[in-house]
């Protein structure tokens, strides 16, 4: 009989932990999970689903204008409820829950409710009650973070947005990373005044420049006020008495301007959540912003307890999460064949119009591998050439001049995820811009745009 009540026992029910304790009860390890919220974390609850479902809603703001070019007639003025938006997606993300409940079910994975604190290198509290495992799997992930300004109470945050509990008139959105202008674009889409604020030259600064420079060109085109070089400097309430969530406030940038708007959202970044763990006390070293200090095996400085995800500050990413989740159980429960890479992780920003990108960007290609050949293509996509819809499409690929070979896709346009996620195969198998200029496009379609760029711009 062992001397552990687990083999495994995991500390949060997000995409990464839920992953590996299934996959290691299918293989046969006794395994515990602990959760006091709801299972699936932020990406099922306060990130990837509700926002994109929410997304897809703000995208008919425009595709209901653009109807009219193509002969449709809308007799009435088309007219959007917030509420019916909200309990609908509620509804589908309470049926997500229920479908991360019955995958651990059925891989015969104790659910523990309730908040979990690590005693020491094999042991775990939760709300009182101890048990032993083998190996701790911590993957509590991030949450995110308010300025330090005065007034910061009066605005919210990506968690608070999802709940909402009315669509607010004005909106000012603080920063200018893929939370702020995804959110940005759905209020906008929506029908709320958006003005988006950030205290940096360029939208999405970590990815190729020119995504940043063409989609700010987009969104103001789409009516969202873009001011750069500033920061909030403080939020007031207008009126002291109607203090709320949906009462106006007076936000103050450092540029000298004030604006008026009903909700103030924060979207200056996330932090791993690790404080109140205990994480420090059982010896677990971590990073300056709280992130868990993590070898190539996923182990911490105290090798039974391991982390995966958002909390190891890594790339913030499901996908990240899942795949690093299956690397410690193949390890772990397996034989080991599954290694975690980080090169050539795709990625999509849900803003109007998308992102998807995958690969370097033109800067980092330039220090890394020297001389590069860069293509680049925009135009008017073929779906709006019957509407007034200015929206506009960019492409650009990164070459290495000396081999040839695709170090970069980067796109801007309708459906921008769905078409880089292939081309991310490409890049993983070491595509050439040959082997790009070999293949035939799909016509007519945005993609085909990638395999018949020959000129390079630079």
């Amino acid at each position: 009989m062992s001397q552990y009540d687990y083999d495994l026992f995991t500390i949060g029910g997000g995409s990464g932990g839920v992953r590996a304790a299934r996959f290691a009860g299918q293989a046969g390890a006794r395994v515990g999970l602990a959760e006091s919220g709801d299972l699936g974390g932020t990406c099922v609850n306060v990130g990837c689903i509700p926002k994109k479902l929410m997304s897809y809603s703000a995208h008919y703001h425009s595709d209901f204008s653009d109807a009219a070019g193509y002969g449709w007639r809308l007799d009435a003025q088309p007219g959007f409820d917030w509420n019916t938006l909200i309990a609908n997606k509620d509804r589908e993300i309470a049926h997500l829950n229920d479908i991360y409940k019955r995958l651990l079910d059925g891989a015969n994975v104790a659910l523990h409710r309730g908040f979990a604190t690590v005693e020491d290198a094999h042991t775990v509290s939760v709300d009182g009650r101890r048990f032993t495992a083998r190996h701790i799997l911590v993957a509590t992930g991030g949450h995110p973070e308010r300025p330090d300004i005065p007034g910061k109470e009066l605005g919210i945050t990506s968690d608070d947005f999802f709940h909402l509990t009315a669509l607010p008139k004005r909106a000012v959105v603080l920063g200018g990373g893929y939370i702020a202008v995804e959110l940005a674009s759905i209020l906008n889409g929506l029908g709320s005044e958006v003005t988006l604020v950030y205290r940096g030259e360029r939208l999405l600064r970590t990815m190729d420049a020119d995504l940043g420079a063409f989609l700010a060109d987009e969104m103001a085109k789409k009516g969202i006020r873009l001011v750069f070089k500033a920061n909030i400097e403080a939020v007031e309430a207008v009126d002291a008495a109607q203090a709320g969530e949906h009462a106006a406030k007076t936000v103050r940038l450092s540029n000298g301007e004030a604006l008026q708007a009903e909700c103030v959202l924060f979207a200056t970044g996330r932090r791993p959540t690790t404080s109140r763990l205990g994480l420090e006390k059982a010896g677990v070293a971590l990073e300056k912003n709280g992130a868990i200090k993590v070898n190539g095996n996923f182990e911490s400085s105290v090798p039974s307890i391991l982390a995966v995800g958002d909390v190891i500050d890594r790339v913030a990413l499901t996908p990240v999460a899942l795949a690093e989740a299956m690397a410690v159980v193949s390890r772990l429960f397996g034989n080991g064949e599954r290694m975690m890479s980080y090169q050539n992780i795709p990625t999509a920003v849900f803003s109007h119009p998308n992102i998807g990108t995958v690969g370097l960007s033109e800067e980092q290609a330039r220090k890394e591998v020297g001389e590069v050949k860069i293509f680049k293509t925009e135009f008017k996509p073929l779906k709006h050439t019957l509407s007034r819809n200015t929206e506009r499409t960019f492409m650009k690929l990164v070459v290495d001049a000396g081999s040839d070979r695709v170090l970069g896709v980067h796109m801007v346009g309708g459906e921008a995820g769905e078409i880089v996620q292939g081309f991310a195969v490409a890049l993983q198998c070491g595509a050439t811009k040959a082997q790009f200029d070999m293949t035939i496009g799909i016509h007519p379609t945005s993609a085909e745009e990638f395999v018949t760029m020959r000129t390079p711009v630079a």
